[in-house]
């Protein structure tokens, strides 16, 4: 994955997630019930790392704002 943006994190209320899955399910479902409770830029694949177990998801979060359910 890439580097995490200063940007991502400039103020109080911004947050990176990274997750880590055993598969792809898993991660979108963990980042769907991270969108129920605040705003979020959610990521639409996950990463394989070679020689890495499982799968990794990044999404950016906005505990500022509700989210747009």
């Amino acid at each position: 994955m890439k580097p995490i943006n200063d940007a991502h994190v400039a103020r109080p209320g911004l947050a990176v997630v990274e997750i880590a899955a055993a598969d792809d399910a898993t991660a979108f479902a963990l980042q769907h019930l991270l969108a129920a409770h605040c705003a979020i830029a959610p990521a639409d694949r996950t990463t394989r790392d070679p020689g890495e177990p499982g799968v990794r998801l990044r999404c950016y979060l906005d505990l500022r704002q509700q989210p747009d359910i």
